[in-house]
C-alpha cells in the first residue's frame, strides 16, 4: 500500500479526480486529493493574493496533518509546478515525484516562463477582460473529451488566480530530489508545451520517461491506462 498525494492542475480540483478514486483504494493505496485555495469547493476562498507559494502550503499542510510519509506525490499539468515546491520542503515525507503531462519547474521558473510569452499576453488579456485583471478564465478541455466528461467536469471548472502563473518558484534544499517520473501525454497537439518536460526527463539524470496514448487528462479520459502506468512506477 502507498500513500498517494496529489497536486492537481490548473482551473481544476480533487472532484476531478472521480474516475480515479476507486482504481487507487482497489489497488490498495490510500489517496489524498487536497483542493487548492480559490478552487473547487474552496473557491469561495479565491481573492487575488492567492499565489504558487498559498497551494503548495496546501498540499504541505496535507502532508503535516495526515503525518504522510514514503509518499507518491503525483503533479498533473500546473500541479507540477505545486509537486516541484512541495518536494522541496517537505523531501523526507517523499518517496517520488511522478509529473502527469505537467510542468516541471527550475529554480526561478514561473509557469508564465515556461508557456512563452504568447500564451502569457493571451491569458493575460483574457483576465483583463473577463477576470477583473487577476483571475484567469478557464481554458478548453482537450477535443476528445467526452461530451458526457465535458458536460460533468464544465460547470465544476473556476477560474484561477493568475499569481499561482506569475510566482517563480523558489527551491532551497541542497539535497538531489527524490526519485522523479515523467508521463507524458502524446496527443497534446498543437501547442504543446509539455514535450519540453518529456525532453528533459530523458535526457537528464534522476529521471524515468513514460508516455501515455491520451490527451493532457487521463484521469478523466483513460483512467484506467493511466492507473496500470502508476502502479507499474510505484512497484519500482
Amino acid at each position: 500500500m502507498a500513500s498517494v498525494v496529489l497536486a492537481h492542475g490548473a482551473w481544476s480540483a480533487a472532484w476531478a479526480w472521480k474516475k480515479m478514486r476507486p482504481l487507487l483504494r482497489a489497488a490498495g493505496h490510500e489517496f489524498f486529493s487536497p483542493t487548492y485555495t480559490g478552487l473547487g469547493q474552496r473557491a469561495h476562498l479565491a481573492r487575488p493574493e492567492v499565489d504558487l507559494d498559498t497551494h503548495i502550503q496546501d498540499v504541505l499542510a496535507t502532508l503535516e496533518f495526515e503525518d504522510l510519509t514514503d509518499v507518491t506525490l503525483l503533479g498533473h499539468s500546473y500541479g507540477g509546478m505545486v509537486a516541484t515546491g512541495v518536494a522541496d520542503k517537505a523531501q523526507g515525507r517523499i518517496a517520488r515525484i511522478v509529473y502527469i503531462d505537467a510542468f516541471a519547474p527550475k529554480d526561478g521558473q514561473s509557469l508564465f516562463d515556461l508557456v512563452g510569452p504568447k500564451a502569457e499576453a493571451n491569458m493575460r488579456l483574457g483576465a483583463a477582460k473577463d477576470g477583473d485583471g487577476w483571475r484567469l478564465p478557464i481554458n478548453a478541455m482537450p477535443p476528445d473529451t467526452a461530451p458526457e466528461d465535458v458536460a460533468w467536469a464544465s460547470p465544476r471548472r473556476r477560474p484561477q488566480p493568475i499569481k499561482t502563473f506569475e510566482q517563480k518558484i523558489r527551491l532551497e534544499s541542497k539535497e538531489a530530489p527524490p526519485p522523479r517520473y515523467y508521463i507524458y501525454a502524446r496527443k497534446n497537439g498543437p501547442g504543446d508545451v509539455f514535450r519540453q518536460f518529456g525532453e528533459r526527463a530523458k535526457s537528464e539524470t534522476g529521471w524515468s520517461y513514460y508516455d501515455i496514448d491520451a490527451s493532457h487528462n487521463p484521469h478523466i479520459t483513460c483512467p484506467d491506462v493511466l492507473m496500470k502506468l502508476l502502479a507499474e512506477i510505484m512497484a519500482k
